[in-house]
C-alpha cells in the first residue's frame, strides 16, 4: 500500500511542488465508491488517490465524494459527517449502510457537489454511486469523465454477465449525451469498453506510479526470488504460475516464490492445496497482504515480479515493481508490451509452459541492469506530473465541448 505524501519517501521529477504557484483553478469533483486510506480495493485506490493528489498540486480545486467503506462489513475510522483535508484534497466520506458502497448520505449531498463542479470524474461501474451520478450530471448538463477501471473488460471466466449487461443498459440511458468521456488506461481496455458503450469516446491515459527515492535491495546469494503480488482470484492466472513453477522445479538450482495478497478463503485454500499437490510447499510461501514498509521490504528481496493475469486494464503492480527496480514477467493479458521494448522484462502468454520458459530465460539475464532500466522508464513516462497533465487536458476539452 502507499502512504500520504506528508510521510512517504517518494518523489516525482516532473511534478515538483506547485502548491504555491497554481496555474489551474478548475473545480474537479471525484465521485468514487471507495477512497484512500481504504486498503482492500487495491490498485484502484492507489491510482485514484495519486491522480487527485497530483491534480491538487497542479492547482485544481479537488473535492472527493466517497464512502467510508473498507470492504464488506468494514468501515474506515474517518469522520463521515463533514469534509476532511487529505493532502490538499477536500474529502467527504459518507457512511455506507449496506454492501460495499450503499450510502443514503452520499445520495443526499451528491446534487450540491455536482452543481459546484466544473467537471465530474466518476470511478467504477457496478457500484451504488454510478446511476445517480450519471443521472444528475445529465440533468445538470455537467461534463463527465468516467473511469471504469477495467470493469467493462471480459474474459472467459467472467461472472454475472447478464446482470452486468442490464446494468450497462441502464447506464447508457442515464449517461449525459455528448458530454461523457471514458478514461481507460490501455488501448485494449478502450477497445473492449467501447464495445459496450459504442456511442462514447475514450481517452487512453495510463496510471502514474510513485518512485521510491532510495532503493534498499538485498542480495539474493544465488537464489532466484520470484514474487506474485496482488489479489488472489482466478482472473489473475495464479494457477498457471504454480503449474509453471512445477515445470521449472529441477531446471533451476535454487528458487523461491512469494505469493502476497488475499482473496476469498475458499480460493486461498484451493491455492494452498494446489501447492501441496504439486510438491512445492518448500518453494512457495504465502505471505498474506502486505502494505507500506512490508511491501517495500518484499520488493527489496525479490528479483523478478510475475503478473500472469488473464486480463488487466493496467496492472499497477507492474509499474510498482519496475519503480523498485524489479524486472517483470507479465502476461499478454496485460498491456505491458513495453517491457521488452525497454528491456526490463518479458511479455509472454500465460499458459504454464510459456511462463516456465520465461522464468528460465530471465534467470540468465542481467536482472540488476534490467531493473534499473525499468525504474528509469517509470520516472520518464509514468510520473504523476505527466499523467495529471494529460487528464487536465481531457477535463478542459470536456468543458469546452459543453460550452461550444
Amino acid at each position: 500500500m502507499f502512504t500520504s505524501s506528508t510521510d512517504q519517501a517518494y518523489y516525482d521529477p516532473n511534478l515538483g511542488n506547485h502548491e504555491s504557484t497554481p496555474f489551474c483553478s478548475m473545480k474537479v469533483l471525484h465521485v468514487s465508491p471507495s477512497f484512500y486510506p481504504s486498503r482492500v480495493y487495491g490498485g484502484t485506490i492507489h491510482s485514484g488517490y495519486g491522480l487527485c493528489r497530483g491534480l491538487a498540486q497542479l492547482g485544481c480545486d479537488v473535492r472527493v465524494l466517497t464512502t467510508d467503506t473498507d470492504g464488506l462489513g468494514r468501515t474506515l475510522g474517518v469522520a463521515n459527517d463533514r469534509e476532511v483535508q487529505v493532502d490538499g484534497l477536500r474529502v467527504r466520506y459518507c457512511h455506507k449502510r449496506l454492501r460495499h458502497s450503499v450510502s443514503p448520505a452520499l445520495l443526499r449531498v451528491l446534487p450540491s457537489y455536482i452543481q459546484w463542479a466544473d467537471v465530474v470524474h466518476l470511478t467504477a461501474v457496478y457500484s451504488f454511486p454510478t446511476f445517480p451520478t450519471l443521472f444528475l450530471c445529465r440533468s445538470s448538463n455537467k461534463p463527465v469523465v468516467w473511469s471504469p477501471r477495467g470493469a467493462l473488460q471480459r474474459w472467459e471466466g467472467s461472472s454475472r454477465v447478464l446482470h452486468k449487461w442490464i446494468w450497462e443498459s441502464i447506464c447508457q440511458k442515464l449517461a449525459p449525451r455528448n458530454k461523457l468521456v471514458l478514461h481507460v488506461t490501455s488501448q485494449a481496455e478502450a477497445d473492449q469498453s467501447l464495445k459496450r458503450f459504442p456511442k462514447l469516446r475514450a481517452s487512453v491515459i495510463r496510471n502514474g506510479v510513485d518512485v521510491p527515492r532510495n532503493l534498499n535491495r538485498s542480495a539474493s546469494n544465488g537464489k532466484l526470488r520470484l514474487l506474485y503480488l496482488g489479489r488472489l482470484h482466478p482472473i489473475k492466472g495464479i494457477e498457471s504460475l504454480l503449474e509453471a513453477c512445477r515445470i521449472v522445479e529441477g531446471a533451476l538450482p535454487d528458487w523461491h516464490l512469494y505469493v502476497a495478497g488475499t482473496g476469498s478463503p475458499s480460493y486461498v485454500d484451493f491455492l494452498r492445496s494446489k501447492v501441496q499437490a504439486l510438491g512445492l510447499s518448500k518453494r512457495v510461501e504465502f505471505v498474506g497482504e502486505v502494505f507500506e514498509k512490508n511491501k517495500e521490504a518484499l520488493f527489496a528481496k525479490s528479483d523478478v515480479a510475475l503478473v500472469p493475469s488473464h486480463i488487466e486494464n493496467f496492472g499497477i503492480v507492474v509499474a510498482e515493481a519496475l519503480a523498485h527496480a524489479v524486472p517483470v514477467i507479465a502476461s499478454k493479458g496485460t498491456p505491458w508490451i513495453g517491457l521488452e521494448k525497454n528491456r526490463c522484462g518479458l511479455w509472454v502468454d500465460n499458459d504454464p509452459e510459456s511462463l516456465a520458459t520465461a522464468i528460465r530465460k530471465i534467470h540468465t539475464l542481467p536482472l540488476q541492469e534490467m531493473g534499473l532500466r525499468g525504474r528509469a522508464w517509470m520516472e520518464k513516462d509514468f510520473s504523476w506530473g505527466s499523467v495529471c497533465g494529460e487528464m487536465l487536458a481531457v477535463y478542459r476539452e470536456c468543458i469546452r465541448s459543453q460550452t461550444s
